[in-house]
C-alpha cells in the first residue's frame, strides 16, 4: 500500500468525522497537560496558604515554561524527525536523533538547575514575588527545581511516544501523573499540613509516575530501537530534529517573555495602588491557568486538524481547505464566546474555585481586582483564540511567515509595548486594558492575512491533475550507473543531464519525479514541483518543516529510491545524491557556472532583465541550499559531497562529453 492509499481518506472523508477522529485525542492530551498547572493552585488557594500561596506558584510558573520550552523543542523536533524517517524507512538516523535528544534534554535540565539554584531569589523576585510571598515561592521552587530532569525528560519523551504511533500510552502517562497529583495534593496539603512543600511533592511525584511510564515504553518502541550507541551524541542527526522543534521553543519562550514583563509591571504598579503587589500577581496567576484551559481547547482542535489541512492543501482540494477553516473557526468562536460569557457574568465564581483570600489585609480588593481582570483582560478572549487558531492554520498550510506575523503581532508587537506604556497613564488598570487592545489590533491583521490567503486558493480541478499525473511512469532501464545532478540556477544542469541521458541511452528524470511523487502521496504535482519556489526567503527551514511539505518530501524520497531500484538513469535535483547515498552505483555531479554566464542563460530562458535574473538566481540557489540542508544536514554545493564538479560555461555538449567520459572510465561503474 503506497502513501496515497494510506492518506487519501483525508481528502475524501467527511470533514466533521475527520475532525472528531483527529482533534479529540489532541484536545484531551492538552487538557491533561493543563491539569498539572492548575491542580496545585486550586488546592493551595483553598488551604491556609490562600492568596499568597497562589501568588507564589504564579511567579514560579514562568520558570516551568522555560524548562518546557527546551523539552518541547527537543521532543517535538525528534518526534517530527521520527515521522520523516518513518516515511523514508531510515531506521538509523531516527534512533541517533532521539538518543541524542534524550542526552541533550538531560544536559539542558542540569544546566538550568545550575543556573537557577544560586539565582532563585533574584529570579523569583524578578517574576513578581514580594516580601510576603518570596518564602513560599522559594520553598515550592526548591523541590520543583530538584526534579527538573524528570520533568523535562518526561515532556520530551512523551512527544516521541506519540510520533511512534502510541498516543494512548502518551495520554496514559500524563493522565496517571495528573491523577496522582490530584490525589496527593489534599493528602499532603490538608492531611499532612505540609503547605507549599506538600504541593511541590505532589507535583513531582506525579511527574515521576509520568516519567516511569514513558521510560518503560522506550524498551518496547514500534518504529525505532534505542541501543547504547544511540546515546553517543550525533549532532548531525540531531541538528535536523532541532530545526523542526524551533517553532515550539519560540512559542513557549514568547509566553515566558510575556509573563516576565507582565509580572514586573504588575509588581511595580501594584505597589503604587491600594491593591499592593500580591493581589495582582495572584489573580493574574489564576487568570493564566484558566486561560490555558480555554486556549488548549482551541489549540487541540486545530493541531489535531493539521494533517487534514496539510494533505488537502498539498492535494489542492481548496474547497475542503476552506470548509475545514470554517469548521475550525466556528468551534473556536463557540469556545471563545462561551468563555467570554462565563468571565463577564461570573468572574467571582471562576476565581472562587481557587479559594478565599484569608491571608491578605484587604480581601475585598482581591475580589474587585479579580472581577476587573476577568472582565477587562479577557474581554476579547474570542479574538485571542481566533488569532492563535489562525497562526497554527498558517503553519499547517506551509505559510510560516503569516504564522509568525499573526502570532507575534498580538504578543510581542502590541501587547508588550502596551503594558509598558498604558500604566504610565492609567495605573495598574492600564495593564488590564493592554490585552483587549492587542487582541483587537492582532485580530484585524489576522483577518486581513486570512482573507488575502484564501483568495490565492485557486488551481486546476482534481480530474485535470489526475489525468496529468496518471501519465507518469518509471521507465524501463537496465542495471548500471545512476547519475545524480545538482546544479546552480542558470547553469543549464537540467539540459546537460538530458544530453547525458541521451548519449548513454538511459532514462532521464526531472519533472517526471514530481508527477510520480504526486501519485505516491496523493498531493498535487505542481505543489511538489514548486516546493522551492514557494519557500519564503527568510524562513526556509520553518517552511520545510511543515506537515504538508514533509509529506511531499517523503513521497519524493520514495520515488527517487524506486527509480534507482529500477536501474541506470539520470536524476536531476531533489537532493537525490543524498537520498541515494547508500546505493553503490551512484555518481554524484554538481554543475556550476560563473555569475555572468548564469545571468545570461536566465535572461535567454526566462526573459529577465540582468537585475531580475541575478535576484532570481540568488533566491533559487538559496532555496535549493535550504532544501538540501533540511534533507541531509549537509551543505549544498560542497565539493566533498560529489565525485565530479563541472563548469557549464565550457559548453553543454562539452560538459556532457566530460561526464560520459568520466562515467566510462570510473572504476566499478
Amino acid at each position: 500500500m503506497n502513501q496515497s492509499e494510506n492518506t487519501q481518506f483525508l481528502g475524501t472523508e467527511k470533514i466533521s468525522k475527520l475532525m472528531l477522529k483527529f482533534s479529540i485525542p489532541c484536545v484531551l492530551s492538552l487538557l491533561v497537560s493543563a491539569l498539572y498547572n492548575i491542580v496545585d493552585q486550586i488546592f493551595i488557594g483553598n488551604s491556609e496558604l490562600s492568596a499568597l500561596g497562589n501568588a507564589a506558584t504564579g511567579v514560579v510558573f514562568p520558570i516551568f515554561i522555560i524548562a518546557q520550552a527546551f523539552a518541547w523543542c527537543f521532543g517535538d523536533g525528534c518526534a517530527a524527525y521520527l515521522n520523516i524517517c518513518q516515511g523514508r524507512k531510515d531506521t538509523q538516523s531516527a534512533h541517533k536523533a532521539i538518543g541524542t535528544g534524550i542526552v541533550i534534554t538531560l544536559f539542558a535540565s542540569l544546566v538550568l538547575m545550575a543556573i537557577f539554584f544560586p539565582l532563585k531569589t533574584q529570579l523569583l523576585t524578578l517574576f513578581g514575588a514580594s516580601e510576603n510571598s518570596i518564602g513560599m515561592a522559594v520553598e515550592y521552587f526548591n523541590i520543583i527545581l530538584a526534579f527538573f530532569p524528570v520533568y523535562m525528560l518526561s515532556n520530551m519523551m512523551n512527544a516521541v511516544i506519540r510520533a511512534d504511533g502510541s498516543p494512548a500510552i502518551s495520554m496514559a502517562s500524563m493522565l496517571l501523573g495528573a491523577i496522582v497529583n490530584i490525589i496527593l495534593d489534599p493528602v499532603f496539603i490538608f492531611g499532612m499540613r505540609w503547605g507549599m512543600t506538600g504541593a511541590a511533592l505532589a507535583t513531582i511525584i506525579g511527574q515521576c509516575v509520568s516519567f516511569v511510564i514513558s521510560f518503560l515504553y522506550f524498551f518496547h518502541t514500534k518504529t525505532f530501537k534505542l541501543t547504547l550507541k544511540s546515546f553517543v551524541p550525533d549532532f548531525k542527526a540531531f541538528s535536523s530534529a532541532l530545526k523542526l522543534g524551533t517553532s515550539s521553543f519560540i512559542t513557549q519562550m514568547t509566553i515566558v517573555i510575556i509573563s516576565l514583563v507582565c509580572n514586573i509591571m504588575l509588581a511595580k504598579y501594584g505597589s503604587l495602588s491600594h491593591y499592593g503587589v500580591d493581589i495582582p500577581i495572584a489573580i493574574i496567576g489564576i487568570e493564566s491557568k484558566v486561560f490555558t484551559v480555554v486556549i488548549n481547547l482551541v489549540v487541540g482542535i486545530v493541531l489535531g486538524c493539521q494533517p487534514i489541512i496539510g494533505y488537502n492543501i498539498g492535494a489542492r482540494k481548496y474547497d475542503r481547505v476552506r470548509q475545514l477553516y470554517k469548521s475550525i473557526l466556528m468551534c473556536t468562536i463557540i469556545i471563545g464566546l462561551a468563555s467570554t460569557l462565563l468571565f463577564e457574568l461570573a468572574p467571582q465564581a471562576v476565581v472562587g474555585i481557587f479559594g478565599q483570600p484569608t491571608n491578605i489585609p484587604n480581601p475585598e480588593d482581591y475580589w474587585i481586582f479579580a472581577e476587573k481582570t476577568f472582565r477587562i483582560f479577557l474581554a476579547l478572549v474570542t479574538f485571542t483564540c481566533t488569532i492563535k487558531m489562525t497562526s497554527i492554520f498558517f503553519q499547517a498550510v506551509g505559510k510560516p511567515a503569516q504564522a509568525v506575523i499573526s502570532s507575534m503581532i498580538r504578543d510581542i508587537i502590541c501587547f508588550i509595548p502596551l503594558i509598558l506604556i498604558l500604566p504610565r497613564f492609567y495605573g495598574i488598570e492600564g495593564i488590564l486594558f493592554a490585552a483587549p487592545i492587542a487582541d483587537l489590533i492582532a485580530m484585524i491583521v489576522a483577518a486581513a492575512l486570512t482573507v488575502s490567503y484564501m483568495k490565492t486558493l485557486t488551481g486546476k480541478s482534481v480530474s485535470d491533475k489526475a489525468a496529468e499525473e496518471s501519465n507518469a511512469v518509471i521507465k524501463t532501464s537496465h542495471k548500471g550507473v545512476i547519475i545524480t545532478i545538482a546544479r546552480e540556477h542558470g547553469s543549464s544542469g537540467k539540459q546537460i543531464g538530458k544530453i547525458v541521458a541521451e548519449k548513454l541511452g538511459i532514462p532521464f528524470y526531472y519533472k517526471e519525479m514530481t508527477a510520480l511523487a504526486a501519485q505516491e502521496s496523493g498531493l498535487d504535482k505542481e505543489f511538489i514541483s514548486d516546493l522551492n519556489a514557494n519557500s519564503p526567503t527568510l524562513m526556509h527551514d520553518l517552511y520545510l518543516s511543515t506537515n504538508v511539505v514533509q509529506q511531499a518530501v517523503i513521497a519524493q524520497d520514495k520515488v527517487i529510491r524506486k527509480i534507482a531500484d529500477n536501474g541506470s538513469c539520470v536524476i536531476v535535483g531533489r537532493a537525490a545524491d543524498f537520498i541515494l547515498r547508500d546505493y553503490p552505483d551512484v555518481i554524484r555531479i554538481f554543475i556550476y557556472a560563473p555569475k555572468e554566464f548564469k545571468i545570461q542563460r536566465v535572461m535567454e530562458v526566462y526573459g529577465d532583465d540582468p537585475e531580475t535574473a541575478e535576484k532570481n538566481i540568488h533566491r533559487s540557489d538559496e532555496a535549493r541550499a535550504a532544501y538540501y540542508r533540511n534533507i541531509s544536514g549537509n551543505t549544498w554545493g560542497e565539493r566533498q559531497n560529489y565525485e565530479l564538479l563541472v563548469d557549464s560555461s565550457a559548453g553543454l555538449e562539452t560538459c556532457a562529453d566530460v561526464i560520459c567520459g568520466y562515467i566510462r572510465s570510473a572504476p566499478n561503474k
